[in-house]
């Protein structure tokens, strides 16, 4: 292999195992490989590549701006990279889970990757309660996209479009949430691709555990990436003593503890405590707070 610049750039848009989809800098897609047995390869990677007889091999990975973690029982893998911001897409109906929301936005905070909630389904009776659940995320700053995908579809994409413009967005979602509805809605081709990305990796009825990148307009300024078929961002990557400062509502408060490496669960005079007795910061934040702690403490399973 001669030196990466004289290769052929690409961009990662979809990866099944060892094998990916390159997209050329001219739009066209390349069945491709990694060098070697080893695959580090993810959606959203930017690469240098050669064309060999029936598809083409990767040679070199350009550097990260940020990557992002999956994660099942025993496991954290990385699966999307270069990502411009994160929607975690929630709804009146079904109940959203707050544990999955706040590790999505950890997620995100330690990638260095801003998100924004969406909360779908506004038309449903249940929606000032659901406003409520997320009051305290817009108190922390956070962005709150209000919409109907299904029944006003047209003010769903007034709100959302201004917000996906020109940017790559992770759209992040449980079953129900209308995820596959708001992908189709702005990519209408969506399912046709799959099937072609599905053929090409020969990845079958399996296609829905694929992460696959979207381009919202011709000029492929914008793009949707879906990650469907998990539950769990992974967090192995955040070290417990650095879990406060990525939750918003408790980061205000440090630096007023007793003890430097203050683990904010039962240290005398911790700040963190003390603002939550004050009700400063949600008992169900602290007890999230609490449940990550023990389990980024635990030793691996794998």
């Amino acid at each position: 292999m001669g030196s990466p610049a004289a290769l052929d750039t690409g961009l990662v848009v979809a990866a099944h195992g060892r094998h990916v989809i390159v997209e050329t800098p001219e739009g066209t897609r390349v069945h491709c490989v990694p060098r070697g047995k080893k695959s580090e390869l993810v959606v959203g990677d930017r690469v240098r590549w050669q064309p060999t007889g029936d598809g083409g091999v990767v040679e070199h990975i350009e550097p990260r701006r940020n990557l992002l973690h999956r994660q099942d029982e025993w496991r954290s893998k990385s699966f999307a990279a270069n990502i411009d911001q994160l929607l975690v897409l929630v709804a009146v109906e079904p109940p959203f889970g707050e544990m999955q929301l706040t590790r999505s936005l950890i997620a995100a905070a330690a990638a260095g990757i801003p998100a924004a909630i969406g909360l779908n389904k506004i038309d449903l009776p249940g929606a000032d309660a659901s406003r409520a659940r997320l009051a305290p995320y817009r108190a922390m700053g956070l962005t709150v996209l209000e919409f109907a995908l299904k029944t006003d579809p047209a003010g769903a994409a007034a709100v959302l479009a201004p917000w996906l413009a020109g940017r790559s967005t992770l759209v992040l979602g449980p079953s129900g949430m209308g995820k596959s509805t708001l992908i189709n809605r702005f990519v209408p081709e969506a399912a046709a691709q799959v099937g072609e990305i599905s053929q090409a990796l020969q990845t079958g009825r399996h296609t829905t555990t694929t992460t696959t990148w979207y381009w919202l307009d011709a000029q492929r300024q914008g793009a949707l990436i879906d990650s469907p078929g998990f539950q769990e961002f992974g967090l192995r990557q955040v070290a417990p003593t650095e879990l406060a400062g990525l939750m918003p509502d408790l980061a205000a408060h440090l630096g007023q503890c007793r003890f430097a490496n203050c683990s904010h669960r039962h240290e005398p005079g911790c700040g963190v405590r003390a603002a939550a007795a004050r009700g400063e910061i949600g008992e169900q934040r602290m007890r999230l707070y609490e449940a990550l702690h023990e389990e980024l403490s635990a030793p691996p399973r794998y």
